[in-house]
């Protein structure tokens, strides 16, 4: 965790909005550009076509859980709204567009059978996308746990289910996808939704959670073993979110506090899937932390398995201090949360890094350590880290609508460009993540959605979607327009 961030490789403060063709110039031969959403933010269509419970939809109508008191049940209407959505997507040039599969919407309980009319969903959504020449991304699972698998990830059972609905969608459309995310963000899943219990589905079980991390895995490998059983013809990997971790002062216990947040958020699943065995936690932590030590070898080997790309998502870096957190303050991994409140911590706690400006969300803007997360992952696993995709990245500002319906919002210019070239600068000759294989980029997201406990008070599209107006009016922004002419300078 040594690595320092090259800010001074960092454009930042430049007028990105006229700029679009220079940025255009900077993207490589075959570097692939493109956006994204997940189902359960903007699909909606709660109640269509025999779609199961999931998770989050109980959890969204606990009071207390969601900052404004909303839910998904319609969201941006996604399912209704899909070809005015392949529109977009189509107008925009991107190079591929990133969606995940609703696991309750093509096997409502989990289990058995896949739904007809949700499978059809998804065929007329890749059908559109071929058509346009657009690469499908698919996310096999986007935090959507059907709710009829009992404990959830706690349980091996649900590992079990996961491979086998992968097996599934891999004969059904594996003829029809380029690339094959089976899990997003597992790190979140697992610290906010089973340890701290900010997420859906709510348990705050602390390190007792750590089953939900194992068995996230081990589905993972199941479910690489299942598509390629299913012979699909697309490249396979996984997606989460890394933040480059410091410790808040030169205090040991702070040094030790950091150490274990990097395990627990980052190395857990970076080293099962790369190197085919868990991190050793710092040693006071041994105790609380002994399955991963005790872990069988057999799950490794199956979570071990051989992937064409590693997805790395990035919010912000990650300062740690030793203690526990205030109530009002939960430590867990650096999403721009909704602040569901929780008395729940670890024996650590996130502070801020209060030389970096924020998102409307609060989140540190640092591309810089963008370029940190990179090198990191190529001084850890070296020639054991195959391509790397950047499968998400993206951030809430307020939008601004003139009179005139055009929405405003070069915050979001600047921030996505910063991270680009951040990104591109940390691979090239002399790059502080020189000899990392970079391959791609995607944009979250492509039109505002459900933001998790955040509700509808934060907006992260390219697309402005009226929630007010019961036909959900799409309003390309102005980052759309400056994504598009990126897209089109190279």
């Amino acid at each position: 965790m040594s690595t320092k961030p090259a800010g001074s490789n960092t454009p930042a403060g430049r007028a990105w909005p006229h700029r679009s063709s220079e940025l255009g110039d900077r993207l490589p031969d075959g570097f692939v550009l493109g956006t994204g959403t997940s189902a359960f933010q903007v699909e909606g269509g709660a109640r269509e076509g025999g779609r199961g419970e999931s998770s989050w939809d109980p959890f969204t109508a606990t009071a207390g859980r969601i900052v404004d008191g909303s839910n998904a049940s319609v969201a941006a209407d996604h399912f209704h709204k899909l070809d005015e959505d392949l529109t977009l997507i189509r107008e925009l040039g991107a190079d591929a567009y990133r969606f995940s599969f609703a696991w309750t919407r093509v096997q409502p309980d989990g289990r058995g059978a896949l739904s007809r009319t949700g499978l059809a969903f998804y065929d007329r959504l890749l059908d559109g996308l071929l058509t346009a020449g657009i690469s499908p991304m698919a996310t096999l699972f986007h935090w959507d746990t059907p709710i009829r698998l009992r404990g959830g990830w706690l349980g091996r059972d649900t590992a079990l289910r996961f491979g086998d609905y992968a097996h599934m969608l891999g004969e059904v459309f594996g003829d029809r996808i380029d690339s094959w995310i089976t899990l997003n963000d597992p790190a979140t899943v697992f610290l906010n939704g089973y340890a701290l219990g900010t997420d859906a589905p709510g348990e705050t079980r602390r390190f007792a959670a750590l089953p939900a991390a194992h068995h996230q895995l081990l589905g993972h490998g199941l479910a690489v073993q299942g598509l390629r059983a299913a012979d699909v013809r697309g490249r396979i990997g996984i997606a989460n979110v890394h933040t480059p971790v410091r410790a808040d002062s030169g205090r040991e216990a702070d040094e030790v506090a950091a150490e274990l947040f990097d395990v627990l958020h980052n190395r857990i699943f970076a080293d099962a899937t790369l190197l085919g065995r868990y991190p050793e936690p710092p040693e006071p932590y041994l105790l609380e932390t002994r399955m991963l030590l005790e872990t069988d070898p057999d799950d490794l080997r199956t979570i071990h398995q051989p992937l064409d790309f590693y997805g790395l998502n990035y919010v912000q870096p990650s300062r740690i201090k030793a203690g526990p957190a205030a109530p009002k303050s939960p430590a867990g991994p650096p999403r721009e949360p909704g602040k569901s409140e929780t008395t729940v911590s670890f024996p650590f706690h996130v502070t801020p890094f209060r030389e970096f400006p924020v998102t409307g969300t609060g989140a540190a803007i640092a591309p810089e350590y963008l370029g940190v997360a990179l090198a990191e992952l190529h001084a850890r696993y070296g020639d054991r880290l195959p391509p790397v995709w950047i499968t998400g990245v993206g951030a809430g500002f307020a939008d601004a609508t003139d009179r005139y319906g055009v929405v405003e919002d070069p915050a979001r210019i600047d921030y996505l460009a910063e991270h680009l070239i951040a990104a591109l600068d940390a691979v090239a000759p002399g790059g502080v993540a020189e000899g990392v294989d970079l391959r791609a980029f995607v944009v979250r997201s492509l039109i505002d959605g459900f933001e998790w406990t955040a509700g509808y008070t934060q907006r992260h599209g390219l697309v402005h979607v009226d929630f007010l107006d019961a036909n959900r009016k799409r309003t390309p922004k102005s980052s759309y327009r400056w994504l598009q002419q990126v897209l089109a300078a190279r």
